[in-house]
């Protein structure tokens, strides 16, 4: 890499070159101010970063220390509470407060819906997921298991079209019903005055409820139609002249779902940004998403496709006023955490904390928005960041410190950054509430992740025993415990209609039938706001929030006894249970094979999420979450003697040929089997037999090193 001197710093060029032409032009802010700023910012926080990391691995070993002076005794939990409180891991909580968070959009306040996460390195995910606002619940449906069967034929079925019909139709019933009748009885929708009526056998029929509509456009044969229910937007798209529209009585072509509300995009867990060349490349995309810029490019069914940001939507209020609503799904960036370092820039010959350059780069590029005037991503000119992978109340004031410098760098108002705090690692748990204190002026967001929290679960208990299998984690006291605690501590202190209360990822995005099942479950929680894999799955997921009047809901659940603390801190080992040899088995091979189904992608493609075939060859979203549980509960099984180092090679020389077979189709994909000798290999070998190694269990620095190691062997 070629570096050059802004400030005292050795930069990359590319990134220097990115910075100067690309990114500041437009914010007003000159280019000398930019990079002094950010020297200064870097030797003031730094240090603080690097003792911040220095004291997880403190903690970690006296927690290790205490696991293998109790392994194998009955647990003693008071006896545990104490030691954590004499650590300082378990910390003191302060009077109650109320966050004080001001200028917060709708969409992620006072508007419960589905959130995408997307990976902002790849522009054509990016993009769906800006566009993933208003979608098609026809086509949701139609290309789904979430209606029985499958569409015949190559074209349109118009058997498998009426079965989303009637479907949309019971929904419609259920989200906005008529005065009488049903939707499916609909001859002819039209206006009255103010109001919009259905012609049911001639006769003119109101809506349930008149002011669920709120706007309309009409042009000749074609009508849009907007309805609102819990806040969430559902359009009646009428025109004739198409084959659906044309089946139907009252010309409805489809039911349009405001959809994906808001959209996570990601810098961390689902990217593979390596070096200063990925990192400029996930800079690009979200500055393209905040100046309105970004475009992708690519084939689809033999054509060349150029899709763009979608713009906001024009329509006449009932009353004759026009009426504006946005268009696109409201953008937060996911930043990287506390730990990692990169060479993208040198601070006095050392790598600096990448979390802070995504600060600098990320809000600077948010100004981009801040400077428009139509199409805006925030209509209070906030920029929203998520924090990923702190550990406790210091490291969520650190981030606070970092925001409030950069406003300042960059002339912004303070608190102008909102901040989410991933609720996904154990002291955090513990101490969510005095996390969410130290960034209460701009706290917007907290979530529960089931994959990274079980990762940390296991690494912060390692020495103590065996970890039970993962399938079985859903169950444990710890993870129940922990996603009512999150809730809870989002309604004491203030968070409702302030920010948002989440819930974690559906990892299965063929299956929508069992989520539509599974999912409302969140909202039925509390959650006003849970992740979907994809557009479709939003559209889906949305469905529930019609049928969940969520702050309703939290108002219910505010009355309730706080979730045991107790049950969030008790490991969940193999406490007098034997695995079975067939269990071990299955553990060890389900476990490797997602490894290497995951691993090879990343490393020798750089692509940070996909769908990954299981052992049983049903796809699953996989990300580095994902990865470090898998890495982590074969790491402790192996501690423990439950597996051993031969059977743990064994089974991923085993496992590989399979991964193999299931990318044979893959033009790019390069196999592991029969030499096992390549760097994506290699990765999974260590991610699980150097796995206790790991800082916190984490995946990104062996990934990091692999990656780098395959893509000099490809000459990239």
């Amino acid at each position: 890499m070629a570096y050059l001197e802004r400030a005292g710093l050795q930069v990359t060029d590319v990134l220097v070159e990115f910075a100067e032409t690309r990114l500041l032009p437009g914010t007003g802010v000159s280019v000398e101010s930019f990079w002094t700023g950010f020297a200064t910012l870097l030797r003031d926080l730094a240090p603080r970063n690097r003792q911040l990391i220095a004291h997880r691995a403190e903690l970690q070993a006296k927690l290790d220390g205490w696991a293998r002076a109790h392994k194998g005794q009955v647990f003693d939990l008071p006896e545990y509470r104490s030691f954590l409180e004499e650590i300082g891991y378990l910390v003191p909580e302060g009077a109650p407060f109320r966050i004080g968070t001001e200028n917060v959009d709708p969409e992620i306040a006072t508007i419960a819906g589905p959130q995408l996460v997307v990976p902002v390195m790849n522009a054509r995910y990016a993009l769906n997921a800006a566009n993933a606002r208003w979608r098609s619940l026809y086509d949701a449906l139609y290309g789904t298991d979430a209606l029985p069967g499958a569409p015949s034929g190559r074209g349109y079925d118009p058997e498998r079209g009426a079965q989303a019909v009637a479907w949309a139709a019971d929904f419609l019933d259920s989200a906005v019903p008529l005065a009488r009748g049903s939707h499916k009885d609909v001859a002819r929708y039209f206006r009255d005055g103010t109001e919009l009526v259905a012609d049911i056998a001639g006769e003119p029929v109101g809506f349930a409820d008149p002011k669920a509509f709120v706007g309309y456009s009409e042009a000749e044969k074609k009508a849009s139609y907007v309805l609102r229910n819990n806040d969430l937007y559902i359009e009646l798209a009428i025109d004739p002249d198409t084959p659906v529209g044309a089946a139907s009585a009252a010309g409805l072509r489809d039911v349009v779902l405001e959809s994906a509300m808001t959209a996570i995009h990601d810098c961390e867990d689902s990217v593979a940004a390596v070096d200063a060349e990925d990192k400029v490349l996930v800079y690009s995309n979200w500055l393209g998403l905040m100046d309105g810029t970004l475009t992708a490019t690519f084939e689809k069914g033999g054509k060349t496709v150029e899709r763009s940001l979608a713009p906001d939507r024009a329509l006449t209020a009932p009353d004759g006023t026009p009426i504006t609503l946005k268009g696109r799904s409201l953008a937060l960036v996911r930043n990287v955490g506390h730990l990692m370092t990169t060479d993208a820039v040198l601070l006095d010959g050392a790598e600096i904390p990448e979390s802070m350059m995504d600060a600098f780069f990320n809000v600077t590029a948010a100004m981009h928005d801040r400077a428009r005037n139509e199409n805006t991503n925030s209509a209070t000119g906030s920029v929203y960041v998520v924090m990923p992978k702190m550990h406790g109340p210091e490291e969520a004031a650190l981030a606070d410190s970092l925001y409030g410098r950069v406003e300042d760098v960059l002339g912004l108002p303070r608190n102008t950054v909102k901040l989410g705090i991933m609720d996904e690692e154990r002291r955090t748990s513990a101490n969510l509430v005095e996390c969410i204190r130290a960034v209460r002026n701009r706290l917007v967001f907290i979530n529960t992740g089931f994959l990274d929290r079980t990762g940390d679960e296991i690494r912060t208990s390692m020495f103590l025993g065996p970890m039970i299998p993962k399938e079985d984690m859903k169950n444990a006291p710890w993870l129940l415990s922990y996603e009512d605690r999150n809730v809870d501590a989002g309604i004491t202190t203030g968070l409702v209609g302030r920010g948002q209360i989440g819930k974690g990822m559906w990892a299965r995005p063929d299956d929508m039938a069992e989520m539509l099942t599974a999912k409302i479950a969140h909202p039925q929680a509390g959650a006003t706001t849970a992740w979907v894999p994809s557009p479709t799955a939003a559209t889906l997921h949305a469905t529930h929030y019609h049928h969940v009047d969520v702050f309703a809901r939290l108002k219910e659940l505010a009355g309730r006894q706080t979730a045991s603390l107790d049950d969030l801190l008790t490991p969940p080992i193999l406490s007098g249970r034997n695995l079975s040899a067939a269990e071990i088995r299955h553990g060890l091979d389900n476990n490797c094979q997602s490894i290497l189904g995951y691993v090879v992608r990343w490393v020798d493609q750089g692509i940070g999420c996909s769908k990954v075939p299981d052992l049983n060859d049903a796809a699953l979203m996989e990300d580095r979450a994902t990865l470090r549980i898998s890495s982590q509960i074969l790491a402790n099984w192996l501690v423990h003697g439950v597996i051993s180092e031969a059977e743990v090679i064994d089974s991923l020389k085993r496992m590989a040929v399979k991964v193999d077979g299931q990318n044979a189709g893959d033009p790019a994909y390069r196999p592991m089997a029969p030499e096992f000798d390549g760097p994506a290999f290699a990765a999974s070998r260590d991610l699980i037999l150097k796995g206790v190694d790991q800082p916190s269990g984490y995946t990104e620095p062996l990934l990091h090193a692999y990656r780098r190691q395959a893509k000099k062997l490809q000459g990239a």
